[in-house]
């Protein structure tokens, strides 16, 4: 079964957590991504901050992303898996917080970010499906 470290994208970029809204926006539309971590300014991890917490959480909310910071957006501890867990782990994990993206740590460090797609290409077709289901349902 293969690890996170094998299925992951490397290198993530984070947004820092004093960032506004707006630039966070501007990095996910120039990277290409759909979610960035957040990071403090010791370092640690925060949160991850999702295209879809821009358009729910800020815009949806009628607040300014120029006057609101990636950091107001993280949500308590950050749901994380680590490098050598295999794609069993993930899927347990994505499938427990109902999430579909995870900041891969190796120690203390990110080191990359593993998605849905990461693990839907990575497992037996059936337990994607079963992914794709807990992932989908209210």
């Amino acid at each position: 079964m293969p690890t996170a470290r094998a299925i992951m994208s490397p290198g993530t970029e984070c947004v820092a957590a004093d960032d506004n809204v707006l630039e966070a926006a501007r990095k996910i539309t120039s990277l290409g991504v759909g979610a960035l971590p957040i990071c403090g300014t010791d370092n640690k991890l925060k949160g991850v901050l999702t295209d879809r917490d821009i358009v729910v959480k800020v815009l949806g909310k009628g607040k300014d992303p120029a006057h609101t910071t990636a950091g107001e957006l993280a949500q308590g501890e950050a749901v994380t898996i680590g490098a050598d867990d295999d794609a069993d782990e993930i899927f347990a994990t994505m499938s427990r917080h109902r999430v579909r993206r995870l900041p891969v740590i190796d120690g203390h460090s990110l080191i990359g970010m593993v998605t849905l797609a990461d693990v839907a290409r990575a497992m037996p077709d059936p337990q994607t499906g079963d992914l794709l289901e807990a992932l989908s349902t209210d």
